[in-house]
């Protein structure tokens, strides 16, 4: 509890967020690599190429931070926080299949060396694991959560690959797609940590809310990095949704507000699939208006994801969580 707040809420950190939470996620990185074991040795060199890939492990991070901030006195927690990881972690695998991504966290992705076949069956390990640690807490309200994001998300990656393509992909229809593909696990991350630790319904409630918001934010501020950031920044490819033929936000924004120029512009890379012509979109997004939208709605969700905490229990680990909001929007910066 030495970190310092005031700076911690000026100047975010995610160190300084983890730092709350320390012993909990050492803790957690033990059982990861613990639950990673296994007999198969190409599952054990993917899982472990994995675990040195890092990651931010925002989602279990937010698992560990609501859980102490209800009090939680108990130790399934660590659990909790691991197989919300694992969740995340083998939903990435096989969205890299899908996409045919080549990189992830700045390195080459597990398809790209081992294989799609591989890459897929991995990421089913990781499932069955995370299913494993659930029946090991034996909750059936936990697993209800975490059943349900689940089916959630893979619906979501279903509608995203329906829309592939889709030109005339709405704003509404989109924020359905990132609801459920990347907001639901933050929000099961937020609403699980509080049902483990006994929370009230309208506690529990608030948190969902925090989760969600928080979720939709992250995802809006990757979709602005496309077109304002690096690959560095975003540790994949500049241009990969493009070239995947996914309509993102900035995308939407300025089809439906740009100029007619500009609007044909990202029709055409989109039905192309392609990302070579990727300066001509930068261009379009840029004088379109398009980042300074989806700027502002990803601070919009920011804030009513730090309206939820208002009415909770002001402690260090609730002003780490909204030190952790604040460090997502700041990769806006």
């Amino acid at each position: 509890m030495s970190t310092n707040l005031a700076q911690l809420l000026t100047l975010p950190s995610l160190d300084q967020v983890r730092a709350l939470t320390s012993d909990d996620f050492d803790a957690m990185n033990t059982l990861i690599e613990r639950e990673l074991r296994s007999d198969v040795p190409l599952v054990r060199e993917i899982t472990g190429y994995i675990v040195q890939s890092g990651g931010k492990r925002l989602r279990p991070l937010i698992v560990l931070l609501v859980a102490r901030m209800c009090s939680y006195k108990g130790t399934d927690h660590i659990k909790l926080a691991t197989l919300v990881e694992f969740l995340h972690t083998a939903t990435l695998l096989h969205d890299d299949v899908v996409d045919k991504s080549t990189r992830r966290r700045n390195r080459r992705s597990a398809n790209a060396i081992w294989g799609n076949s591989a890459s897929v069956l991995v990421g089913d390990f990781l499932y069955s694991r995370a299913f494993e640690l659930m029946v090991e807490i034996n909750s059936m309200n936990l697993m209800k959560i975490i059943s349900e994001a689940t089916n959630a998300i893979a619906e979501g990656e279903v509608l995203q690959l329906q829309n592939v393509g889709n030109t005339s992909l709405s704003e509404m229809e989109y924020m359905d797609i990132i609801r459920r593909k990347t907001a639901m696990l933050f929000q099961a991350a937020a609403h699980t940590g509080a049902v483990l630790a006994g929370a009230e319904t309208d506690e529990t409630r608030l948190f969902q809310d925090f989760g969600l918001h928080f979720g939709l934010a992250f995802q809006l501020i990757d979709d602005w990095l496309d077109y304002a950031g690096t690959s560095e920044s975003m540790g994949k490819n500049v241009g990969d949704d493009l070239s995947e033929g996914k309509a993102t936000l900035p995308l939407i924004y300025t089809m439906t507000h740009g100029s007619k120029a500009e609007s044909e512009t990202i029709k055409d890379a989109i039905n192309s699939q392609s990302a070579e012509r990727i300066d001509d979109v930068i261009r379009a997004v840029r004088s379109s208006g398009a980042l300074d939208y989806v700027r502002e709605r990803a601070q919009q969700q920011t804030e009513w994801c730090l309206s939820c905490l208002d009415s909770l229990a002001t402690n260090p680990f609730c002003r780490g969580l909204e030190a952790l909001a604040n460090v997502a929007l700041c990769r806006m910066s």
